[in-house]
């Protein structure tokens, strides 16, 4: 699949059909294997996989799909950056992806990097705190490409009440983030936990934590899928408690420790907190060592990293990505209009609910042209409301609002029309969509903090 970005407009080319099975001029061919189920998934396939095989990550690449956009624990070591193509490590992304622009940017990316075997969803926040995303996204991309082992990286609070579906669509690998088996010491990792709708705090969120990775870990391991755990190792915190992370976890299963090093990241509570030194990882390493196998070779890899591991995000990727990105949700729809929430269609300032009304417009060779008003469905019927609005904007790509609820933004993307939150002039912001330029966001004006993800817990 070809890609031409022609006055801002992304065009998707179908490429040629493979003439033969040979790595030649009708097209490369892919290091992999006949797809199988992941029960009874050989163990020469499950070699390939770069991040569990240290035999495996000089030949064989992955890419993560970043469609994950939420996270249900605030890690007091994480923040979540967007837009940072320099920086590497988990967390950060260049842009958030849908499902099905995920997987149209998939094709692209397997065309030019034969060597990707693996597609993996690390972020940028946690797979299972929009599960719904991650679920069509894997599903979409095992229809499409049969032959890729799939996997997920989580720190495993979600995961619970989804472990028969992985089994179903054939994730083969699962990483599970576990830093405490000890809650006390839980509690000084972690600033809340969402469960649910309730959001937990101090040793009842780290216990609560734990007790959902336990159960995943055994769940997982119960339907044939190799599991490798992340221990990130804080000087002063947990360094010492490692190793009894590393007994619980092995007496559950699981396949492979990686103890990662702390990467002091600014604006969070451990930002002053050093990254421990050669010795004490060597310390570490050694000790919990002797319960399980340990993967030495990691690289802590951006959210959307594409390659070889140690590969990042190089710029034909970023600015396929980012191309992607800008698509319609569902790229292989027409979808020629963005509608926009306005009390008099000079600017973007009002909030969904409260619309009665949306201003409808298109990109012509002029600039910007105004289609119609279309009149908004009545309030009341709960989520009825948004399916209906979903169906009057069926032709548009996005729909531009000072503020929008999750569900309103839940039925809309589902159903394709991208929900943006910004304010300003209007006439720029709908430039902005169908050009491809970042939108700001509304100014807060309380809750959760943009950017790093400082807020409370209740969601944004």
């Amino acid at each position: 699949m070809e890609w031409i970005n022609e006055d801002s407009v992304l065009t998707v080319v179908p490429a040629p059909a493979t003439a033969c099975g040979k790595s030649c001029a009708c097209g490369p061919k892919r290091p992999a294997a006949a797809p199988v189920p992941v029960g009874v998934l050989t163990q020469e396939a499950r070699d390939r996989h770069p991040c569990f095989s240290n035999n495996a990550h000089h030949i064989y690449g992955r890419v993560h799909l970043p469609v994950a956009p939420a996270c249900n624990v605030q890690c007091n070591y994480c923040n979540r950056k967007y837009d940072c193509v320099e920086e590497s490590r988990p967390g950060v992304t260049s842009s958030v992806l849908s499902p099905r622009q995920a997987v149209a940017y998939l094709a692209n990316v397997l065309q030019r990097r034969p060597e990707i075997v693996v597609v993996g969803i690390a972020g940028p926040a946690d797979p299972f705190a929009r599960p719904e995303l991650t679920l069509e996204t894997l599903d979409l991309v095992r229809r499409e490409f049969p032959d890729m082992l799939l996997c997920l990286a989580t720190n495993g609070l979600g995961l619970p009440p989804h472990l028969d579906e992985i089994a179903r669509i054939g994730v083969s690998h699962v990483t599970v983030t576990v830093n405490a088996v000890d809650p006390v010491i839980g509690a000084r990792i972690y600033g809340w936990v969402r469960d649910g709708i309730r959001v937990r705090r101090g040793v009842d969120a780290a216990q609560a934590l734990l007790e959902k990775q336990l159960e995943s870990i055994s769940g997982l391991k119960a339907r044939g899928v190799t599991v490798k755990i992340n221990s990130i190792v804080l000087p002063g915190i947990n360094d010492e408690h490692i190793p009894q992370v590393a007994e619980r976890v092995a007496e559950l299963g699981a396949d492979i420790l990686n103890c990662v090093p702390l990467y002091p990241v600014e604006d969070t509570p451990f930002a002053t907190l050093e990254s421990p030194s050669g010795s004490l990882m060597a310390r570490v390493r050694k000790q919990a060592g002797t319960w399980l196998p340990l993967m030495i070779h990691c690289k802590r890899c951006r959210a959307d990293a594409v390659g070889l591991l140690g590969e990042g995000l190089g710029s034909i990727d970023a600015e396929m990505l980012q191309a992607y990105s800008r698509m319609p949700l569902a790229p292989e729809e027409n979808r020629p209009y963005v509608a926009v929430a306005s009390h008099e269609g000079c600017f973007v300032n009002q909030h969904l609910g409260e619309a009665e009304a949306f201003w409808v417009f298109e990109k012509t060779d002029d600039g910007i042209r105004f289609v119609e008003s279309r009149t908004a469905p009545e309030r009341g019927g709960g989520d009825v409301r948004w399916v209906r609005l979903a169906e009057v904007l069926r032709d548009c790509r996005a729909l531009l609002a000072l503020r929008a609820g999750g569900s309103p933004r839940s039925v809309l993307e589902g159903a394709g029309v991208k929900v943006i939150e910004t304010e300003g002039v209007l006439q720029d912001a709908v430039y902005s969509v169908f050009d491809g330029r970042k939108i700001p966001s509304p100014v807060r004006r309380g809750g959760c903090a943009d950017g790093g993800c400082k807020g409370g817990g209740g969601g944004c």
